[in-house]
């Protein structure tokens, strides 16, 4: 049986610009290369292995048998950042490529790259924490959590790995993740984009009560689907829902109020239901979703 026995998220605040990782960094001036959604996903991460009794580190950390399977959101930018780059690149009222590749692309930070592409929060999760076994990061969607999530799942079966880290990150409240949630079809308004970052810790069963660790939940299935869609005449807007008991008690939409967390919202939920403390009985979490990129999926979890 596959248990959780840690998870942690953050969710920032509207108008937040990020959260503070330094409690968490191996080489605090590592902080001038990392982005929101790295600061997100290293600070829910060690709430996580915190929460499940592996940070600080144990002697039962084994970094090469420690994977990380992570899900990143849509990659950030701010308009201050790529403002000068398009003024450079203009020919008139018209973007000319040319003059983008002469010289305007150079107008960004030289750092940008760092704080923006997807691979970067399994970077400094890795290195922060000393995750030394396999990995995988997956892009951009609800969806990706559970092609990590699947990917964690086999390599523990496998016997690859005693503990998998397995979350999702995104980097919402800017003005290009913005952009393109109000350019395709059936739109998300700005509201209800988050920059959100949420992590589980799971593991065999055996090995949590080896180790000591107690099972705060358990997954009971998991089901992923995939239909081919043409995207210049199918389209679907995308659904994703939490319920059952432990969801209700938890809270995990602040209340029910409606919200778009990327690939997050799968473990945010998790983190939420087991925040609400102990409980008499077992508790049903189910979550289900209909992608925009034509995967289905759902998965069923026992909290306590």
């Amino acid at each position: 049986m596959t248990a959780v026995t840690g998870a942690g998220s953050v969710l920032l605040a509207r108008g937040e610009a990020t959260c503070e990782p330094t409690a968490f960094l191996k080489v605090r001036k590592s902080r001038k290369f990392m982005g929101t959604q790295d600061d997100l996903a290293v600070v829910a991460a060690g709430r996580a292995l915190e929460s499940a009794g592996l940070w600080p580190r144990t002697d039962a950390w084994h970094p090469e048998r420690v994977g990380l399977f992570i899900a990143v959101g849509y990659i950030p930018f701010r308009e201050e950042d790529i403002a000068p780059v398009l003024a450079a690149s203009m020919d008139g009222d018209r973007f000319d490529v040319r003059r983008f590749g002469a010289g305007g692309f150079q107008q960004a930070h030289p750092l940008l790259t760092f704080r923006c592409l997807p691979n970067m929060p399994a970077y400094h999760v890795s290195v922060c924490f000393d995750v030394q076994g396999p990995y995988q990061v997956t892009y951009p969607g609800p969806s990706s959590l559970y092609a990590a999530l699947e990917e964690a799942c086999h390599e523990l079966a496998d016997r690859r790995i005693d503990v998998a880290v397995v979350g999702g990150v995104a980097h919402q409240g800017n003005f290009l993740v913005r952009h393109h949630f109000a350019r395709i079809d059936a739109p998300v308004a700005p509201d209800l984009l988050r920059d959100a970052g949420a992590f589980v810790v799971i593991e065999d069963e055996a090995h949590a009560r080896a180790r000591g660790a107690p099972v705060r939940a358990r997954l009971e299935d998991v089901h992923v689907e995939y239909t081919p869609l043409d995207p210049l005449h199918e389209g679907r807007p995308g659904r994703e829902e939490v319920d059952g008991a432990a969801a209700t008690e938890g809270h995990p939409f602040g209340y029910h109020e409606a919200r778009d967390l990327g690939p997050a919202l799968l473990p945010f939920a998790i983190d939420a239901a087991l925040r609400t403390g102990a409980r008499t009985t077992p508790a049903p979490l189910r979550h289900w979703l209909e992608g925009r990129d034509g995967v289905s999926a759902s998965s069923t979890w026992v909290i306590g």
